[in-house]
């Protein structure tokens, strides 16, 4: 009884905080009514609450053989300055390009039976007293009949069609030893009162930056990518907060 007690004093903070804060957005949305969403501050990506340096498996570490006679410079791939990004803070261009269609139908059927018959004829000599010790007649010659089949049949169908064309320019958050750059880039776009966001994350090799300082999404490893939006559409198409809470907390 306590336990009952206890979970619906749970249940009514858990609502009544949610309603502060609730709450709090509304008046900031009251507080903005006939304006623009407004736009993120740009800063250091690194100093965001979320952020996390990236950690990856690294070779071993190789000993740079310098000519000091030779106008050619072990590594370079050209005898004037690469203009890609190469180091912290350079800015490289990212291509998303994703039509992607995928068609899953998978079917299985699974038939089993089974058919057991055990007698006891001669069961030490106590066959005859079975009726004794069973509450009904016995039949030494069937003791135990069994039959079991089971039947099993499942099918599902998957489908999905995703298309994405953008393109957005990066920021060189990070450097790691084996030369591969680690990149994060974000952009908002307002039109009337809807912010479009887009973030992308992820590793590159600088090999695979072409001479145009542009990279495609295939090949960027560990790759991030939201896209979304803020404003009074997407709002719009958000449930209340009222249910939400219902849908969290209602068990049927």
């Amino acid at each position: 009884m306590m336990r009952i007690i206890a979970n619906k004093y749970r249940i009514l903070l858990i609502m009544l905080v949610a309603a502060g804060l609730s709450a709090c957005n509304a008046l900031n949305r009251i507080s903005e009514i006939g304006q623009e969403p407004k736009f993120s501050a740009i800063e250091n990506p690194t100093t965001r609450p979320g952020y996390k340096p990236i950690s990856m498996p690294m070779p071993a570490p190789v000993q740079a053989v310098h000519n000091p006679n030779s106008l050619w410079r072990k590594g370079s791939r050209a005898f004037f300055k690469d203009q890609r990004a190469s180091q912290i803070g350079d800015i490289v261009t990212v291509t998303v390009a994703v039509d992607d269609q995928v068609d899953i139908e998978n079917e299985t059927t699974r038939t089993r039976t089974t058919d057991e018959d055990t007698d006891a004829i001669a069961l030490l000599g106590y066959q005859g007293a079975l009726n004794s010790i069973l509450p009904e007649a016995v039949n030494p010659n069937s003791l135990l009949d069994i039959n079991s089949a089971t039947t099993n049949t499942g099918t599902g169908t998957i489908e999905r069609n995703e298309s994405i064309t953008l393109q957005v320019a990066a920021v060189v958050t990070q450097v790691l030893p084996n030369g591969n750059l680690v990149l994060h880039g974000r952009q908002e776009m307002r039109v009337n009162y809807e912010v479009r966001e887009i973030q992308i994350a992820g590793v590159i090799r600088p090999q695979d930056i072409n001479n145009q300082n542009t990279i495609t999404h295939q090949q960027i490893a560990e790759l991030r990518v939201a896209y979304g939006g803020r404003g009074q559409i997407s709002d719009f198409q958000q449930p209340r907060y009222g249910t939400q809470i219902i849908d969290i907390i209602f068990p049927f």
